[in-house]
C-alpha cells in the first residue's frame, strides 16, 4: 500500500499543469502545489517537526489548511486537527492528550490560541491577517525558504492524522488513522461514487471531520480539483458552483437544505437551473436525510448519481447506497472494506444479531481496511465500543427483508415512551413530508405518566402553507405512523439546534437549549 505523500506524487506525475486547489485568487497546479508542500515540509522541519511528532491544526477550510494537511503527510509528522470554533480548554486538552509539538491558527481561533496555557509553551503559527502578537511565527515566513526535496518520509503504516470526536458527553476522543486507512477510504471513496478524472468538489466540510478529509484526498487521487470555502456561505457556494463548474458535491443534510433555501429565496424555483448544472454527482452523510429533502434535491439537481454515505471517524464507510431516492431513509449495504451486522440493543456478543425489520445496535468488522484500532489513550471507550474484533458504533438500525440497512438513530437518542422503543428518524422522515414544514427535530421529554413523550420541533419554510400543530397531528394520523409513535407535542421554533458540521443536537432539545416561536405559534395536539 502507498502512503499518502507518494499518493498525491502520482497525480503531480499525472497531471502536473491540472488544475489542482482552489481559494478565492489563490489556484493552484499541481506542480505549483507540490512547490508550495515542498516549502512548507522545509518550513516544518526548520521548526524542528519530524516523523512521528504531532502537529495541532486550528484552521478552516483554507489553501494553507489544506496544504499543511498534505506537507505533514510527506514528513511523516500527524495532523491533528481542531474545530476552528474550540474553546482554550479544548485546545488544551487536545494539545496534552496528543502530545503535540506545534500549533497552527488563524483570526477565527486566535482568541483562544492565546488563552490556551498548553499553547503559550510551543511554537504558534499564525496563518493570515491576526489581530496580536499570539504568534510565535507566521505562514509567509514558514514558506520563504528553499522548498524541501519532496520524498516521503512515512510509509503505509504510519499514522497521518488524529482526529478527535465531538465529545457531547465527557471529554473527545482521539482517533488515530493510518496512511493505509486514509488511503483506503480515500480509494473507496472514489469507486463508491463513481468519480472520473479531473472532478471538482466544493471543500466546505471542515479539514477536521472526516467528511471534508475525504474529500481532500479523493480529489488528488483523481487529478481533480479541490475548491476551498473557509466558512459555509449559500450565496457564495451557489457562487462558486458555477464558476468553478463544480462536478461533486459531499455535504451533510442540513447544508443542502440551506442551498435549495437560498435558490428558492433567490427565484430559481425547485427546478435546475444553470447555476447548478455542471453538479452531477450528489452525496450526503453525518446524518439521515428526510424523505421531503430527498426529493427536492431531485428535482433541483436531476443528478445522475445520489448516494447515502454512512460512516464514522473510526470507520470510515459502514454502508453505501447509490440510489438514494429510490428507498428513501435506505443507508444501503455494507462498503466495499466493511463488514456490517445488527445486534440486540443490550447484546452480549457480537453473534447476538436481530431479525430483519428488529430494531438493534449497528456493528462493523474491525478487519475492514478503513478501520481503526482503537481510541488514543483511552482504554475505556475501547473497553466499550471494541469487542471481539467488532465496532459497536452506538448507533440504532434494522435490516430490510431485502437486507437493506436502515439507521434510526442513536441509542442515546432512543425514546421509551409507555414502555415502547420509538426512534426519531421515522417521525422526522413523516413529518417532513407535511407541506410547509422546513426542518424537523424529534426528541423525548420527561413525562411523569410516560416516561418520555415524544415532541417534534419543527421550523417552517419560507412561502410554505401555514402550519400549526393541528394541521401537523393530522398529517401524522393520515400516515402509516403508528399511534405510539405519533408525537403528542409540536414545538415551532427558530431554528434547530445542530453541531457544526449540521448533526442535530437533541440534548439541546432536551435540555430547552433552543428559541420558540412567539406565543400563539406553538401548540400541543
Amino acid at each position: 500500500m502507498l502512503d499518502l505523500g507518494t499518493t498525491f506524487l502520482q497525480s503531480v506525475e499525472r497531471s502536473p499543469h491540472a488544475l489542482a486547489l482552489v481559494d478565492c485568487g489563490v489556484r493552484l497546479t499541481y506542480a505549483q502545489w507540490h512547490e508550495q508542500i515542498g516549502r512548507t515540509v522545509a518550513g516544518l522541519q526548520r521548526l524542528g517537526l519530524g516523523r512521528g511528532d504531532r502537529l495541532l491544526s486550528v484552521l478552516q477550510n483554507r489553501h494553507q489548511a489544506a496544504t499543511l494537511h498534505w506537507a505533514c503527510q510527506f514528513l511523516g509528522v500527524v495532523i491533528v486537527p481542531l474545530n476552528w470554533r474550540a474553546k482554550a480548554d479544548e485546545i488544551d486538552y487536545c494539545l496534552a492528550d496528543a502530545e503535540a509539538k506545534a500549533v497552527f491558527f488563524e483570526a477565527s481561533s486566535e482568541e483562544a490560541t492565546r488563552a490556551s496555557g498548553g499553547a503559550r509553551e510551543l511554537p504558534r503559527i499564525g496563518v493570515g491577517t491576526l489581530e496580536s502578537s499570539a504568534a510565535t511565527g507566521d505562514w509567509e515566513t514558514l514558506l520563504a525558504g528553499p522548498a524541501s526535496p519532496l520524498q516521503t518520509a512515512a510509509d503505509a503504516e504510519d499514522l497521518s492524522l488524529m482526529l478527535y470526536t465531538s465529545g457531547t458527553t465527557g471529554k473527545p476522543k482521539g482517533v488515530p488513522r493510518r496512511h493505509r486507512q486514509e488511503r483506503a477510504a480515500a480509494l473507496a471513496h472514489v469507486a463508491q461514487n463513481l468519480y472520473r478524472r479531473g472532478e471538482r468538489t466544493l471543500g466546505v466540510m471542515p479539514l477536521y471531520h472526516t467528511m471534508g478529509v475525504r474529500s481532500l484526498l479523493a480529489m488528488a487521487l483523481v487529478d481533480g480539483v479541490f475548491v476551498c470555502m473557509p466558512r459555509f456561505d449559500t450565496q457564495e457556494a451557489l457562487a462558486l458552483m458555477e464558476a468553478e463548474r463544480l462536478t461533486c458535491l459531499y455535504l451533510v443534510p442540513t447544508l443542502y437544505h440551506d442551498l435549495l433555501t437560498q435558490r428558492e429565496r433567490a427565484g430559481h424555483g425547485s427546478g435546475p437551473g444553470p447555476e447548478i448544472a455542471s453538479v452531477k454527482k450528489l452525496g450526503f452523510a453525518g446524518a439521515p436525510m428526510h424523505d421531503a429533502l430527498l426529493k427536492r434535491l431531485q428535482a433541483a439537481f436531476e443528478p445522475e448519481l445520489f448516494v447515502n454515505h454512512y460512516g464514522s471517524s473510526e470507520v470510515y464507510t459502514f454502508s453505501i447506497d447509490q440510489h438514494a431516492l429510490d428507498k428513501p431513509g435506505s443507508a444501503g449495504r455494507a462498503g466495499i472494506n466493511t463488514r456490517l451486522r445488527v445486534v440486540r440493543l443490550d447484546a452480549s456478543g457480537v453473534d447476538d444479531r436481530v431479525a430483519p425489520g428488529v430494531e438493534g445496535q449497528i456493528i462493523a468488522d474491525l478487519r475492514g481496511d478503513e478501520a481503526f484500532e482503537g481510541y488514543w489513550k483511552r482504554e475505556d471507550a475501547n473497553t466499550k465500543s471494541l469487542r471481539n474484533g467488532w465496532y459497536f458504533t452506538g448507533d440504532t438500525g434494522y435490516l430490510d427483508e431485502d437486507g437493506d440497512l436502515f439507521v434510526t438513530g442513536r441509542v442515546d437518542d432512543m425514546i421509551i415512551s409507555g414502555g415502547e422503543n420509538i426512534s426519531p428518524v421515522d417521525i422526522e422522515s413523516v413529518i417532513s413530508l407535511c407541506p410547509g414544514v422546513g426542518e424537523v427535530a424529534v426528541a423525548g421529554l420527561s413525562d411523569e405518566r410516560w416516561g418520555q413523550r415524544v415532541v417534534a420541533f419543527v421550523t417552517t419554510r419560507d412561502g410554505g402553507a401555514p402550519l400549526d400543530a393541528h394541521a401537523l397531528d393530522a398529517h401524522c394520523r393520515s400516515s402509516d405512523l403508528p399511534n405510539f409513535k405519533r408525537p403528542r407535542e409540536y414545538v415551532f421554533v427558530a431554528e434547530i439546534p445542530k453541531s457544526p458540521v449540521g448533526k442535530v443536537l437533541r440534548r439541546k432539545l432536551v435540555a430547552g437549549e433552543y428559541t420558540p416561536l412567539p406565543a400563539g405559534e406553538d401548540r400541543s395536539a
